[in-house]
């Protein structure tokens, strides 16, 4: 409690002003700032006459959980001239830094960069299908299919499957299941488990994906299949092109002439593919792969053009190629002291392959693989339970355990067999149950990068605060930003500022989503 030092009665003084010994404001602020009270702190950056400022600077991060904070000086440089034009200050700055945000694409970590990361993802993938923003919108004619690559049994599992949906909204599934494992014969393992259940599992249910019995699942073979599924799905790509190109050769298709860089003129099979691919971790701890597959042509006069495939090859030829390439593609590893055979890679037996549209005559629309796509491209192993951070050798056994749960077997699988030299990604990755590959890839002549969306982003925020430039580009004045700042920490300074700053950004999408549906109400 804080008690006023002012006098009960007013003494007269020279001036004829009676005394004041109340503390100062900035001194009642900072204390209120120090107070481990979430209330107060806010209370103390709200009552501070610069925070409008503030509240201003920190926008483009204020959804952010845990924004990244640099400090240092800015530079704009006139590039013809190299002279400076103008250098700004960080100290000046509110907290004297710049916030940005953390950029995380996992949605458990940072939900509103993951899902700025996501649609990014949803229009990376679905302009590859429809065209715009560079890329020719003839590409929505294109043969294009959508595969799913899946890894085969690594032992039997509780699972939940639905032979017919009735649901409208598969993510809120309610439909009756199947029983997990139903059998008339009492099956026991080696181990003394029954391999059966009879249980009808709901989606929420914590024993999907784990073993029936947890000492027959191979989880050697599982974390080195995580590690080898890049490489296979690179020989998956080089083996749909040469069957590709011996389809070109049967059906008499002419190859095209091109120049190559020294000068020389060769011909090339007149088509090639151009994908996106997504990665989602299925519940037992293993990979497997979404992708789309376009078909794309040659031109003879630029190469990097995306251009029709020729007549004679279509969808269903795509998709056949595809599912045959799937059932006899396959490599074996590397001898491993654990394994001196190496292990065998390859696909599993549910490899699904459905023809895409954009008319919406095929088996799937161009809008639904691309949610399908971003969706899964801010997954990780949360699904497995697994939410272990990059593993050292004095973290690792709070997380791998061999007698321990599913994942913890998986994490302790991958540091055992990370010991060789040659071996060391599995303990690089052990976090991620052996895989480190990236969750959302593709070719270079798919669609867009995400640094165009980026780049887009960034001039329509300096358009939003500088105003539209009244001259013309050719009267620009071309100049550069240089940079030199330093990482000088992590997150918010305050839990009160975390508060603040997100439920202004709260505040923001509520009146953008409201704006947007009074524009929707007009166009109707």
């Amino acid at each position: 409690m804080t008690v006023s030092t002012l006098s009960a009665v007013p003494e007269a003084t020279a001036s004829g002003t009676a005394p004041y010994a109340e503390p100062d404001l900035a001194l009642r602020l900072d204390w209120l700032s120090r107070s481990t009270d979430v209330g107060r702190q806010a209370v103390a950056r709200a009552a501070r006459p610069d925070f409008e400022a503030w509240l201003s600077h920190v926008r483009p991060a204020s959804a952010c959980m845990r924004p990244i904070r640099l400090a240092g000086t800015s530079l704009t440089v006139d590039a013809a001239t190299g002279r400076v034009l103008v250098t700004v200050d960080t100290a000046g700055m509110p907290d004297g830094v710049i916030y940005k945000p953390c950029g995380n694409r996992r949605e458990t970590v940072c939900p509103a960069c993951s899902k700025r990361y996501q649609r990014d993802a949803y229009h990376v993938v679905r302009t590859g299908l429809v065209g715009g923003r560079g890329v020719p919108e003839d590409v929505a004619q294109h043969p294009a299919v959508f595969p799913t690559f899946t890894a085969p049994s690594f032992g039997q599992v509780h699972t939940r499957v639905v032979r017919r949906h009735t649901c409208a909204r598969r993510r809120d599934c309610d439909c009756r299941a199947e029983p997990c494992h139903a059998r008339r014969d009492l099956t026991v393992c080696p181990h003394g488990t029954r391999l059966l259940c009879f249980v009808r599992h709901d989606n929420d249910d914590a024993r999907l994906g784990s073993p029936l019995c947890l000492d027959c699942y191979d989880h050697d073979a599982q974390v080195v299949w995580n590690l080898q599924a890049g490489e296979l799905w690179r020989r998956t790509t080089i083996a749909i092109n040469r069957q590709l190109r011996r389809l070109v050769a049967t059906r008499g298709i002419p190859h095209v002439p091109t120049v190559s860089v020294n000068g020389r003129v060769r011909t090339v099979p007149p088509v090639r593919l151009s994908f996106g691919k997504a990665a989602e971790m299925q519940r037992r701890g293993v990979v497997h792969f979404h992708a789309i597959v376009r078909l794309d042509g040659i031109d003879p006069t630029d190469p990097t053009a995306v251009v029709p495939p020729p007549a004679g090859i279509d969808a269903d030829d795509l998709k056949a190629i595809i599912d045959r390439v799937a059932r006899t593609v396959g490599f074996t590893t590397e001898p491993h002291p654990a394994q001196p055979a190496g292990w065998q890679i390859g696909w599993g037996d549910q490899v699904l392959t459905k023809v895409i549209t954009v008319a919406g005559r095929g088996e799937v629309t161009d809008a639904q693989v691309a949610s399908y796509l971003a969706k899964y491209a801010t997954k990780s192993t949360e699904v497995t339970g697994a939410t272990a951070p990059r593993l050292t050798d004095g973290t690792v056994n709070l997380y791998a355990d061999g007698d321990g749960t599913h994942t913890e077997r998986l994490i302790e699988a991958c540091w055992q067999l990370g010991q060789p030299r040659e071996w060391r990604r599995l303990r690089r990755w052990a976090h991620m149950l052996g895989f480190g590959g990236h969750f959302l890839t593709k070719s270079r002549r798919y669609s867009i990068t995400f640094a165009l969306l980026r780049n887009t982003r960034v001039a329509f925020r300096r358009t939003q605060t500088s105003g539209p430039e009244q001259t013309t580009p050719a009267e620009q004045p071309t100049t550069l930003v240089v940079n030199f700042l330093q990482f000088v920490g992590a997150g918010w300074h305050t839990t009160a500022d975390a508060l603040l700053a997100n439920t202004s950004a709260a505040m923001a999408r509520e009146h953008q989503q409201t704006a947007c549906e009074y524009l929707a109400t007009i166009a109707a």
